[in-house]
């Protein structure tokens, strides 16, 4: 059908260039495109390039943020400064953000390492956040890193990172079973780390 449409062809052939959207919902959203009305496409397409120019990444953390400077994390002065949490994507950090505990500053990475993908450690922002460790108020790094191979990986170099003189403490988030969870249906690797990690009770 498409070879009848060549226009639509190449809609869709730029929608499957967009991560996260499933190859069914590619044409039915080109329809939906389609289907709209000049003044609503007008406001997607401003809105896009609107966002385009105004949102930056943050000069400091390397989150998103309105405009040049900082983001609302690092410009809020009532952070503790002296704890930063990496993290791999700005999705992680709001999730932390949305339990609501955590009162220190983050580093956003960009990723984590994934040589099969020819990501590597100048792809992400490690070096920036090493420049960051550099500053004596800065007390504890905690990774946060998905427990994956790759997440481990980035953990372990960024770890190697930090120098045992600063006495800057190195934190990891706490894994293994959820609350809620039943053993009957976990991995390996989930069981192994909540005992190796267990607590007094």
């Amino acid at each position: 059908m498409l070879e009848n449409l060549p226009a639509l062809r190449r809609l869709v052939s730029n929608l499957q260039k967009l991560p996260y959207l499933a190859s069914r919902n590619v044409y039915r959203i080109a329809v939906h495109l389609l289907s709209c009305n000049q003044k609503d496409i007008e406001s997607l397409l401003g809105a896009l390039e609107h966002a385009r120019s105004e949102i930056k990444r943050c000069k400091e953390c390397f989150s998103w943020s309105q405009g040049a400077g900082k983001c609302f994390v690092c410009s809020n002065h009532s952070r503790d400064r002296s704890i930063i949490c990496v993290v791999e994507t700005w999705y992680d950090l709001c999730s932390i953000e949305r339990a609501g505990d955590f009162r220190g500053l983050y580093h956003v990475l960009g990723g984590c390492l994934c040589p099969m993908e020819g990501v590597g450690p100048e792809h992400l922002t490690i070096e920036q956040l090493a420049f960051r460790l550099n500053n004596k108020e800065v007390k504890e790094v905690i990774l946060a890193t998905n427990p994956t191979p790759e997440g481990e990986a980035t953990a372990s170099l960024i770890a190697s990172k930090v120098d045992p003189a600063s006495g800057i403490k190195i934190s990891r988030l706490a894994s293994g079973v959820p609350m809620g969870g039943s053993l009957e249906f976990m991995d390996g690797m989930t069981i192994h780390k909540a005992i190796s990690g267990r607590q007094p009770f």
